[in-house]
């Protein structure tokens, strides 16, 4: 199963992605994680495992991305891809697309065009579970990065402008027939209840509330090694809903 995790910047998609992902693995799957966020550095802090060295770089960097990246379309798995591009811990695995490192170094548009490609051409076996920490925002849709999900994850977090953006990517899933759901994130009584009027309950499949032990081991760039039952549920609802679609 493929599942990208989208929403607006600060609502909590590296913290649901890396709760996700340790449940997953808790519970036997093969995970691996991609980092597709280029301003992002907090994700392998979450996770307990170093940052790994730009995929990008596999394929001759920037300047010759273009050039190296036709090999993906006759599809690779996991084992494929070579051990110094991924951090892992267990059955955990971290790999990221590239970052930007330095001053005036260009776009992101490379690295949404590896993670097209290589999001698109990977194949997963049974017990294998992708998640991948999308860019914030829908610049990745208009690029057609989702081509190559199963589950479109939005988290939407207590704010108008996470609602509003919450409408749009569900316009742009249906668009592509790929099935999305909605985690709300950073709620309390008050908020949860006003975002269920607000985002459609049908697709909301669980609630995580604002936890001081998140935040705290957030702030701390400490691993976030515990569980929280509301993942847990989130984790039964998409494996039901994945063996339900095979």
């Amino acid at each position: 199963m493929k599942i990208f995790v989208s929403g607006k910047g600060g609502a909590g998609k590296s913290t649901v992605s890396a709760l996700l992902a340790k449940e997953m693995a808790r519970r036997g799957k093969e995970v691996l994680v991609v980092d597709n966020d280029e301003s992002n550095f907090g994700l392998h802090t979450h996770l307990g495992v170093e940052l790994p060295k730009d995929f990008m770089d596999f394929f001759g960097g920037r300047d010759d991305l273009f050039d190296n990246t036709d090999e993906l379309e006759n599809g690779l798995r996991l084992d494929d891809v070579p051990e110094k591009y991924v951090s892992q811990i267990d059955n955990l695995k971290l790999l990221a697309i590239g970052k930007i490192d330095e001053y005036g170094e260009g776009c992101a548009c490379p690295m949404n065009v590896l993670s097209g490609k290589f999001l698109r051409n990977l194949s997963l076996s049974e017990d294998e579970v992708l998640i991948v920490d999308m860019d914030a925002g829908v610049e990745h849709f208009g690029r057609k990065v989702e081509e190559g999900a199963d589950v479109i994850l939005v988290v939407v977090d207590p704010t108008r402008e996470s609602i509003k953006l919450s409408e749009k990517i569900k316009s742009f899933a249906e668009q592509i027939e790929v099935g999305l759901f909605f985690v709300l994130n950073k709620v309390d009584e008050e908020s949860e209840k006003i975002m269920f009027e607000s985002v459609d309950g049908d697709k909301i499949i669980g609630s995580i509330p604002e936890k001081e032990e998140i935040l705290y081991s957030g702030l701390k760039g400490e691993s976030l090694d515990f569980r929280i039952k509301s993942v847990e549920k989130i984790s039964d609802f998409l494996l039901d809903f994945w063996e339900n679609l095979r």
